[in-house]
């Protein structure tokens, strides 16, 4: 059978490939798997700002309900915010209505253990089991043992605002700082947490209509963020996703400052603070070699992954790492949450600049990007997976290899979360590989077509 989870849960068009029959049935089954045999079990749902949530919650939750679980709905929500208040009201499982970066037209579930950690494959595979054996064996609650909804919306934003702005040290007065919060889940949390520290907050792209979330803004659209900053003079700006478990951020000169800058940075204050277990960080295959390059000087060693926050965060669990993350902006400190998490991400972020009494730009300045490019090839589902058997695109890699002449990488992946290959090429020259990129995706789109 097709396996219905992907790297961060279950993704698709809301509506149509996630429908609302489907979210009843992970609901249901999800609570079942991950509460045990609780007397009177317990999930939290939060959701991001898509129009489709409410469509989507109302079905999940009547499936949690419907297995005799107590539903504590938090509204519009970040997903850390879900994973931390999962462990703060001891919830058996949490889980999140969000497509993250995606368009509006996509929507997804995805589960948190009780711990506040996202689940094993073994653990989505019991919940896709449990619904394709048509709940087999699993019993009904009738009469007062059927499951209660709970709304804690106020209080459950306000104790996650309270727990981030725990994670530094200091206040952030003077500090002037612009917001984008991609008309998503953080348009709210982020703003407050700043305003509350002392900053000068401007914020852009929090008005949600349940259309325009990320829809050219937030992490994966910076420009307008960009632009904001130079024009009006601020210290820096922070960029956070439809969700916000991610968080991009751009320096006094507009430069835009990537999850690689964002670990490096981090990870050396931790360093020199001697809270950097191992000196080590995590990161992914994606990362640039920039990146080792500037850490390496610092005396910090990397550890590679796949790609996928979650594959980062496995290793950061079997080895008791302290630090990892994804050049896209996931960035996971397992001293403060569970999960990436875009507020705690900009809040270290802007502790770092106030205490040092330097320019974002300056402090960025430990790390240069070998220049890199990544295209994406869009194909079929069932097909993302054929590049590495097909000859002429083999053929077409090992030649690309050549001329890069060992000063640079060839990396191909299928998505995990949408029907595209990702081609990244680095190298010396951008021009160069702008163009052998573009030529590969075409030739993967043509072939796999």
């Amino acid at each position: 059978m097709h396996r219905m989870f992907g790297t961060d849960g279950v993704r698709g068009i809301a509506n149509k490939e996630l429908t609302p029959e489907l979210a009843y049935k992970l609901g249901k089954a999800g609570a079942y798997v991950l509460t045990g045999r609780c007397h009177r079990p317990k999930i939290l749902v939060g959701m991001d700002t898509r129009i489709s949530g409410d469509m989507l919650e109302n079905a999940l939750v009547s499936g949690i309900l419907s297995i005799g679980a107590e539903a504590i709905c938090v509204g519009i929500i970040p997903t850390p915010a879900v994973a931390y208040l999962t462990r703060k009201y001891n919830a058996d499982a949490g889980v999140v209505i969000s497509a993250s970066h995606n368009p509006v037209e996509y929507n997804g579930i995805k589960f948190f253990n009780g711990k506040g950690y996202k689940l094993s494959d073994e653990l989505e595979d019991k919940i896709q089991y449990v619904i394709e054996s048509n709940f087999k064996d699993v019993s009904i609650p009738i009469g007062s043992k059927v499951g209660r909804k709970i709304m804690e919306t106020g209080e459950a934003r306000k104790a996650y605002i309270e727990f981030a702005k725990s994670t530094i040290d200091t206040d952030l007065k003077d500090l002037k700082v612009v917001l984008d919060c991609a008309n998503g889940a953080s348009y709210v949390t982020s703003v407050k947490a700043f305003e509350e520290l002392g900053a000068k907050v401007k914020v852009i792209n929090s008005e949600p209509d349940g259309i325009n979330i990320n829809h050219n803004c937030g992490s994966t659209h910076p420009e307008n963020l960009m632009e904001t900053v130079v024009e009006e003079g601020y210290d820096m700006g922070l960029a956070f996703d439809g969700d916000a478990d991610r968080c991009l951020a751009v320096d006094e000169k507009g430069n835009l400052i990537n999850g690689d800058f964002i670990m490096a940075i981090i990870a050396k204050h931790l360093k020199n603070q001697g809270k950097l277990y191992k000196n080590v960080v995590v990161s992914t295959v994606m990362s640039n070699i920039g990146f080792d390059i500037a850490l390496k000087e610092e005396g910090i060693n990397t550890i590679k992954t796949q790609v996928g926050d979650r594959y980062v965060l496995e290793e950061m669990k079997k080895e008791g790492y302290k630090l990892g993350g994804e050049q896209s902006g996931h960035i996971i400190m397992l001293d403060y949450n569970t999960t990436g998490d875009g507020l705690i991400t900009a809040l270290q972020i802007a502790c770092i600049v106030k205490k040092s009494g330097r320019k974002l730009s300056d402090i960025a300045s430990m790390m240069k990007n070998l220049p890199q490019t990544l295209v994406n090839a869009k194909v079929p589902d069932d097909k993302k997976k054929i590049y590495m058997e097909d000859e002429e695109i083999v053929l077409k890699i090992k030649e690309i290899e050549r001329k890069l002449h060992g000063c640079g990488r060839v990396l191909i992946r299928a998505s995990g979360t949408e029907p595209l290959v990702r081609v990244m090429l680095e190298g010396e020259e951008q021009g160069e590989i702008d163009k052998m990129a573009h030529n590969l995706a075409e030739l993967i789109e043509v072939k796999l077509n």
